[in-house]
């Protein structure tokens, strides 16, 4: 099997704690081909669409420490048409580069494409959860998203709570996520100011989200594979953020899934799946569901080392399994044609 990461630059993965590179060590250590490209690195040659990748050179001995593998795996630049691989998997960051579908829609139908790009344009940023129609907040905080001041500064003081989570709508990360109270009222405005009105005069949505205690406890990171969990971990912020995110200075912890958040997995999952999400990461408080996260969803490395467990082995087993299946009916269209034309 070969297969294409498109994610970012080989020289920036960390490898102490980098999902991308647990996904990446174990194709390797399975003897398929691999390669990178960055979205910026997409291209089309004589009408076909290629990439300048970053190529692992395949290795007599492969370590079993992912540091290790990185540090001594060498690799070459190649130009290569991204049909010719039988899978791409999506890890590049948050936000959502279009142009970057654009290219793929071309390969779309040849190569098996891990998230499936009809669900990155639907799920790629925080708006996914409201598809789950959750009119009652029963599984999903009350959330508002707006550009208008004046509707977010009204929410703010109609709520019947004292605090809020604003956060861009295409942060990642934890990035630009702040707790506002109502007794800091004076200071809401110049903060929406901030947060949607940039220096050329254009303007970006906000999330307004309703505050749901516990919240400073941490949040619940869940790794869902084609509709089921297959990991969890309790993400604990640092002694001065709020924030949970691990990249943002917050611990992780093991973490037991409650009854709660395994049925929130299963009302979500078939819909997930359905729109070819098949490697998601969730956060979830109290519950509740915070956060889809279908472009680079990490996780693999905290979980294994408090778990003890490989969890990239069964997303790149399901992986197989799905170029597999596009093999055999492929081969199988084949004959049927064959005996059609023979006939």
């Amino acid at each position: 099997m070969n297969i294409c990461f498109l994610m970012y630059p080989w020289e920036d993965i960390e490898p102490d704690n980098d999902t991308s590179l647990a996904l990446i060590h174990e194709c390797v250590k399975r003897n398929h081909g691999v390669a990178l490209c960055t979205p910026s690195n997409l291209t089309i040659r004589n009408s076909v669409t290629n990439a300048f990748c970053t190529v692992i050179n395949r290795m007599e001995k492969v370590s079993n420490s992912h540091k290790t593998f990185y540090k001594q795996a060498s690799i070459r630049e190649e130009m290569l048409p991204l049909a010719g691989f039988d899978v791409i998997f999506m890890r590049a960051n948050p936000p959502l580069d279009p142009i970057m579908l654009n290219f793929l829609d071309s390969v779309k139908d040849d190569v098996f494409i891990m998230n499936s790009l009809q669900g990155l344009r639907e799920a790629n940023n925080k708006l996914y959860t409201a598809a789950f129609g959750d009119s009652h907040s029963n599984i999903i905080p009350a959330t508002h998203v707006s550009k208008n001041k004046n509707y977010l500064v009204r929410q703010i003081k109609e709520s019947s709570a004292d605090k809020m989570i604003l956060k861009p709508l295409n942060g990642f990360g934890g990035s630009g996520v702040i707790l506002i109270e109502k007794s800091a009222m004076s200071n809401i405005k110049s903060l929406l100011d901030f947060y949607i009105t940039n220096s050329d005069g254009s303007s970006n949505y906000v999330i307004l989200q309703e505050y749901i205690e516990g919240a400073d406890q941490g949040d619940v990171r869940i790794l869902i594979l084609n509709g089921e969990p297959i990991g969890a971990m309790k993400r604990v912020p640092g002694n001065d953020d709020h924030r949970s995110n691990v990249s943002a200075g917050g611990s992780v912890a093991r973490h037991a899934m409650t009854k709660q958040e395994k049925a929130l997995c299963k009302q979500i999952g078939p819909k997930l799946v359905k729109d070819g999400l098949f490697f998601v990461g969730i956060d979830v408080i109290g519950g509740k569901l915070v956060e889809v996260n279908v472009m680079s969803p990490g996780g693999i490395t905290y979980m294994n080392k408090v778990y003890k467990t490989k969890i990239q082995s069964k997303v790149i087993d399901f992986v197989e399994s799905k170029v597999l299946d596009k093999l055999q009916a492929f081969d199988r269209r084949s004959r049927l044609r064959s005996e059609v034309e023979n006939a």
